[in-house]
């Protein structure tokens, strides 16, 4: 039981390389946020006019061609 609790500690071991340390963590958690933010602007003018054209084209699409 020891050897293989040992076993999966050093296979671990590499996996905590790929983890960003806290710092790093906060700083791209921020500018992720900011990131939202400034699309949030831009995705409340575009979403109603997507939505528009895909009903537009959805209801030319099934409208029945007599």
């Amino acid at each position: 039981m020891l050897q293989m609790f040992f076993a999966m500690a050093f296979s671990a071991v590499p996996l905590t390389l790929y983890v960003p340390p806290i710092r790093s963590l906060n700083l791209f958690v921020q500018s992720l946020e900011q990131f939202l933010r400034q699309t949030s602007v831009y995705s409340v003018r575009v979403n109603p006019r997507l939505r528009l054209a895909f009903s537009r084209l959805f209801a030319s699409l099934f409208r029945s061609p007599r």
